[in-house]
């Protein structure tokens, strides 16, 4: 990380985004008892539904000519690219590329939105990204170690 002066201070912006989609939690390499018992109401066969709300903070010095660290619009378009139009009124086991073999759970998808994000927010750098399951569940990742 770039050490910051006074005239360039380290700050974070954050955008959010929500999307519609469903999932079932099943893991295949366990038997359907195994997964019945385990994912409860959340193993229906038919999957279930969740308006998801994702929140994505990144980090940067503020660039002296425009006042931003990243165009917030700018932010905006990659979440939606990434994240929201591949995943939003899909089934996140069946529909989505990026998700193929992944238990759907709120902690894998952050996981793996992160990896979808994070190579594409320079100069910032992805430091947080929160994802809302329903009101009261959210899950915060701040990237791998």
């Amino acid at each position: 990380m770039t050490e910051t002066t006074a005239a360039q201070p380290l700050t974070r912006i954050t955008t959010t985004a929500t999307f519609s989609a469903a999932h079932r939690l099943h893991n295949p390499s366990r038997d359907d008892e195994w997964n019945r018992v385990t994912f409860g109401k959340c193993n229906n066969p038919h999957g279930h539904g969740h308006t998801y709300t994702v929140e994505v903070t990144v980090e940067g010095t503020i660039d002296p000519v425009t006042g931003w660290v990243l165009d917030f619009s700018h932010l905006k378009r990659i979440v939606d690219e990434k994240v929201v139009r591949r995943c939003d009124h899909r089934n996140l086991n069946v529909d989505v590329d990026f998700l193929a073999g992944v238990v759907p759970t709120a902690e894998n998808l952050a996981v793996c939105f992160w990896n979808e994000l994070a190579p594409h927010v320079a100069p910032a750098r992805l430091v947080k990204l929160s994802l809302h399951e329903t009101e009261r569940n959210r899950v915060v990742y701040r990237g791998g170690a």
